[in-house]
C-alpha cells in the first residue's frame, strides 16, 4: 500500500480526471482498455500512447481499424521486452517521443487519452516525471487521461484523481500468457 499526499490543483477551470492503474499485479493495461471501450461506446474519441511496447500482435493494436475513427492507438517502444538493467539510447528516444506526441495529441482534445506504461517510463528514467506532471497540468477540461505501469512515481500518486493499486493475491506457479486475455 502507499501514502498518498494530495495536490491541489492551481488552474482555476475545471480539469479533465486523471486516472492511475499501478502495482505490481496483472491487468492495468486491461483496466485502462475497458475504459476505453467504454468511451468508444458513447462515439468519443479516444487515443493511447504506448511507452516501451511495440508489439503489433496485441489485441488493443489489432483492433484499432475496427473501433475507427473514435479508437487511435500509437507505440513508443521497441517489439522486445525493454531490460531495465541494459537500457538502450533507442529507448530513451522513443519515450521522449512519446510524450511529445502526447503533447501535441492534447491539441485535438480527445475524450480520452491514454498513457500506457509511462509510469514505468518515468520510474526507470526514461522519461522525466516533472515533464509529465507538466502535461497533466495542461489537459483540456474535456479530458480524461489514465496512466498505466508499474512503481508509479509518488508524484503521479499525488496528483491523480482515482489511484487503483493493483496487487498480486494469487499467481499460478507459471503462468502462460494467453491470446486475448493478457495480449
Amino acid at each position: 500500500m502507499f501514502e498518498r499526499t494530495r495536490v491541489k490543483r492551481t488552474r482555476g477551470e475545471m480539469m479533465g480526471n486523471v486516472y492511475l492503474y499501478t502495482g505490481d499485479g496483472a491487468g492495468k493495461t486491461t483496466a485502462a482498455l475497458g475504459l476505453a471501450l467504454r468511451s468508444v461506446g458513447h462515439k468519443h474519441k479516444v487515443i493511447i500512447i504506448q511507452f516501451l511496447k511495440g508489439r503489433k500482435n496485441i489485441g488493443e493494436w489489432k483492433i484499432k481499424k475496427m473501433l475507427a475513427p473514435y479508437y487511435e492507438i500509437h507505440q513508443f517502444g521497441s517489439p522486445q521486452f525493454v531490460d531495465p538493467k541494459q537500457l538502450r539510447q533507442k529507448d530513451y528516444e522513443l519515450a521522449h517521443k512519446g510524450l511529445e506526441f502526447a503533447r501535441s495529441v492534447l491539441k485535438k482534445r480527445p475524450h480520452l487519452l491514454i498513457l500506457d506504461e509511462i509510469n514505468l517510463a518515468a520510474a526507470w528514467g526514461l522519461i522525466d516525471k516533472n515533464e509529465v506532471l507538466d502535461l497533466l497540468e495542461n489537459i483540456p477540461k474535456k479530458t480524461d487521461v489514465v496512466l498505466t505501469g508499474r512503481y508509479a512515481p509518488k508524484e503521479f500518486i499525488d496528483r491523480a484523481d482515482y489511484v487503483n493499486e493493483i496487487m498480486i493475491v494469487h499467481y499460478p506457479e507459471k503462468m502462460i500468457a494467453k491470446k486475448g486475455i493478457q495480449y
